[in-house]
């Protein structure tokens, strides 16, 4: 009798600490983020500055590279260093993602830490073009991915309501990021050196990735059930697979801007060291399109706000870019397709989060990071390999990264119709 009256008890005693449980980790999801869902946005920004801005900032070594110490290679070459960051950035989110799922932020960010400035380091003492493929493509890629992915999770987990603003916060971090290191890189490499150059960002990393560390944090551990790697219900969801469509033809195109504007504006007359601003500018007008769209999308929707953003800048690239022939021109296009394009970033993983349940979300958006991976690799070569081809003209380039983001952003709208048929709804 005593043992079942013991028994009861600890019966007892565990559903009241589980209903305990479950009403702190409802109070902390009403609170919709709260000071700790905050801090970790705050930590994401940093997180995101010195691993997605530093990627973003590529085009600056893709200039550097041709004229300096890979000049006996032609820039597709050169460009497989920034298509293959992207790659292996993009195809470690499926796995990372659902260690998240399974383990939290932390592991995953620390490891990523490490490997991010240890790459960044080896990168200042590289000499060959395998050296820097290894150092500054493979490493560098894998150390963002395990920094990012973990980041932009916790900042999904954390917010409901004001998700997509909370993740256009976060975001604003690698636009900024994207000014903050051409500028930085550029002066640095004359006055400096290259291999000192590099050797302060890596110190940069260092500091804000510990702080990062310290401030992005899991809420309340909710009861987590036991997934398998890949779950086949995730096919069946057209809304999913119609989003995984569309994602595919915008990478492939949106980021042939951010590795050749630099080229493009020194083939137009303008100087070298001019130049070098222009990707800095692209990221600068990325900055707002990192954030207002967001904000806005928590009150219209998200998927009302990722089509016209999409749309926006292939019809930019198609007509502006083709039209920008010199440095006035070249800083506007530079600016208005920063904007577009930030809102795509910035609003993908709160679109994959809306038609996900919370347990997903890592899985889901590192799924979508790995099948982007493929066309984000090849978009960067196969627009030198038309540059060459061309002669050196870049409509090809152009229309290209044109066409293929306008028909990723018709798949896109595609994919909001197939969640709600209505065209005046908030999706």
């Amino acid at each position: 009798m005593a043992d079942v009256e013991k028994s009861t008890e600890i019966s007892a005693c565990e559903s009241v600490n589980d209903e305990l449980s479950e009403t702190l980790c409802n109070a902390e999801a009403d609170s919709d983020g709260g000071w700790h869902g905050w801090l970790s946005v705050f930590g994401a920004f940093l997180a995101l500055y010195c691993t997605f801005g530093q990627l973003n900032a590529f085009g600056t070594f893709q200039t550097w590279y041709g004229d300096h110490q890979l000049r006996h290679l032609a820039p597709s070459t050169i460009s497989w260093i920034g298509s293959l960051q992207l790659w292996v950035f993009f195809f470690s989110g499926g796995i990372i993602g659902r260690i998240f799922d399974a383990r939290g932020p932390r592991m995953l960010m620390l490891c990523g830490s490490a490997i991010l400035v240890a790459s960044i380091m080896l990168t200042s003492i590289s000499t060959r073009f395998w050296h820097y493929i290894l150092c500054q493509g493979i490493l560098f890629g894998l150390g963002v991915g395990l920094v990012f992915y973990p980041s932009v999770a916790v900042v999904s987990t954390r917010f409901k309501r004001y998700r997509a603003t909370a993740l256009g916060i976060a975001m604003a971090g690698s636009g900024l990021g994207g000014v903050v290191y051409p500028i930085m890189f550029r002066r640095l490499f004359d006055q400096v050196g290259f291999p000192w150059a590099v050797r302060i960002s890596g110190f940069v990393c260092l500091a804000l990735c510990g702080i990062a560390l310290a401030t992005v944090t899991m809420p309340l551990p909710l009861r987590r059930t036991r997934r398998p790697w890949f779950e086949l219900e995730t096919l069946k969801d057209r809304r999913f697979i119609l989003l995984l469509i569309a994602s595919v033809f915008i990478a492939f195109g949106l980021f042939i801007p951010n590795f050749y504007i630099v080229d493009y504006a020194v083939a137009h007359g303008i100087s070298p060291t001019t130049a070098f601003y222009v990707l800095a500018i692209m990221n600068a007008g990325s900055v707002p399109g990192r954030l207002l769209p967001p904000f806005a999308s928590d009150t219209l929707g998200r998927f009302n706000l990722m089509v016209p953003c999409v749309f926006l800048a292939g019809l930019l690239v198609l007509l502006l870019w083709t039209l920008a022939k010199n440095l006035a021109a070249i800083i506007m296009f530079s600016l208005l397709f920063g904007f577009c394009s930030g809102g795509f970033n910035a609003l993908i993983i709160s679109c994959v989060a809306q038609i996900s349940e919370d347990s997903q979300i890592g899985t889901r958006v590192g799924i979508l990071y790995t099948v982007i991976s493929f066309p984000s690799l090849g978009g960067g070569p196969a627009a030198g390999a038309l540059l060459s081809y061309s002669h050196g003209s870049y409509i090809g380039t152009i229309v290209l990264s044109g066409s293929t983001i306008l028909v990723g952003s018709l798949l896109m709208l595609c994919a909001r119709l197939k969640i709600d048929g209505r065209w005046i709804a908030r999706v």
